[in-house]
């Protein structure tokens, strides 16, 4: 998790706040970029878990191919 929040903050899609606690601690969040992913990936999402059965049957058939 910490790779992949490291490479979401290099590529301006979040940013990192340290907080004045003890022990010490950290925030994330959006910026305008990252923000901008939410409708697109919002989107993605719908589409599938729309598809989610047609998508399941496709892999267990390719499973049962591929084992044979």
């Amino acid at each position: 998790m910490t790779q992949t929040l490291r490479r979401l903050e290099r590529n301006g899609m979040v940013v990192r706040r340290v907080l004045p606690t003890s022990p010490v601690g950290v925030e994330y969040s959006l910026t305008p970029l990252g923000e901008s992913l939410r409708e697109p990936f919002g989107r993605l999402y719908d589409w599938t878990v729309n598809n989610a059965d047609e998508i399941r049957a496709h892999q267990m058939n390719y499973d049962r191919r591929v084992q044979s």
